[in-house]
């Protein structure tokens, strides 16, 4: 965008605003890569980009590879501004502690720096009516847990020890984008409102989405980015339905073998 001062052409640095309302599964993270490439492909220095960011969380390494996306545009040069309106909780906090600011409104819910995995087992009701369940595994923790089988506590015992190190990764990765932080007091799992989280360095600022646009618009040229695919009616129907009985699975499968964050 180019406006006229006096003879002189000024140009207007950009701000690409991308949007991120995350799923258990991260799902989401598809379309955010395919953004973020192209911003990367024609942004400048003097660029920014801002995420307004929902998730209370969700599958690790779905969000873990979320969060790589936007380290991307920090490694990059681009400077990333992350607005959380309503709740950017333990894997939405971990992508957003990517960001060179972080801005939530003052009800957002910010934090839940930990880790849980529930699992329901149904061993017992399946011995009362007489239902045996073989599992076979090779390796000595190929299986921990196990939702029709018997669990073990040596099972139960290395199951907490991943989930504490999965906890220890989750820790150092925020101290390291947010090396002021007092880890120890705020990766207990807790979360916080906005301005609880502002106090305790959490969040930088705080404010909405839509002020931090009215702002930047008289400054920058602002440019939505948003990634998708067009489907075929066919593929529609068909995909919709093998999409809830593939998410049904992914659930179940998570649920009796992956932690949350």
């Amino acid at each position: 965008m180019r406006a006229k001062r006096g003879d002189e052409k000024v140009v207007k640095p950009r701000l690409y605003v991308l949007d991120f309302n995350g799923s258990m599964d991260a799902g989401e993270v598809s379309a955010l890569r395919e953004e973020v490439s192209a911003v990367l492909a024609v942004a400048t220095p003097q660029d920014e980009v801002l995420l307004r960011l929902e998730s209370p969380g969700g599958v690790v390494h779905g969000y873990g590879l979320a969060t790589s996306q936007l380290q991307r545009l920090r490694d990059g040069g681009i400077r990333l501004t992350v607005a959380v309106d309503k709740v950017a909780a333990s894997g939405g906090y971990m992508m957003a502690c990517v960001a060179d600011r972080i801005v939530a409104a003052p009800f957002a819910i910010i934090g839940s720096i930990g880790v849980v995995a529930q699992i329901p087992n149904f061993n017992r009701l399946l011995k009362n009516n007489d239902i045996d369940v073989e599992l076979h595994t090779a390796g000595e923790y190929k299986r921990t847990m196990t939702l029709f089988g018997e669990n073990t506590e040596q099972g139960r015992e290395k199951f907490r020890e991943e989930l504490n190190v999965t906890h220890g990764l989750f820790k150092q990765f925020v101290k390291e984008m947010r090396p002021t932080l007092d880890i120890d007091k705020t990766a207990t799992g807790e979360h916080w409102f906005g301005t609880q989280a502002q106090t305790l360095g959490l969040v930088d600022a705080i404010g909405t989405s839509d002020d931090l646009l009215i702002q930047e618009i008289t400054t920058h040229e602002v440019l939505s980015v948003r990634y998708t695919r067009r489907k075929r009616l066919l593929d529609k129907i068909m995909g919709n339905a093998g999409d809830s009985a593939e998410r049904l699975l992914l659930r179940w499968w998570q649920r009796g073998s992956h932690p949350f964050v």
